[in-house]
């Protein structure tokens, strides 16, 4: 069971990289390279406010996935 993401794929359609989108989400670079490499699931509010930046739902970037 794991929480798969389409984050990097997002990112680039707003044409940020990962400091520049963690500056607008509130979160480190650290944090979005993680969360994109599947290491780290974000808080829900997180979650929100990455999916407001990209302009998508948070469905259409975080999905769930049984293994």
């Amino acid at each position: 069971m794991a929480l798969r993401n389409r984050l990097k794929e997002y990112r680039a359609k707003i044409g940020v990289n990962q400091s520049e989108l963690g500056q607008m989400v509130g979160a480190s670079r650290q944090t979005v390279s993680q969360i994109e490499r599947g290491d780290y699931s974000p808080s829900v509010t997180l979650a929100l406010k990455i999916a407001k930046v990209c302009g998508a739902t948070v469905e259409e970037i975080f999905y769930y996935e049984e293994d």
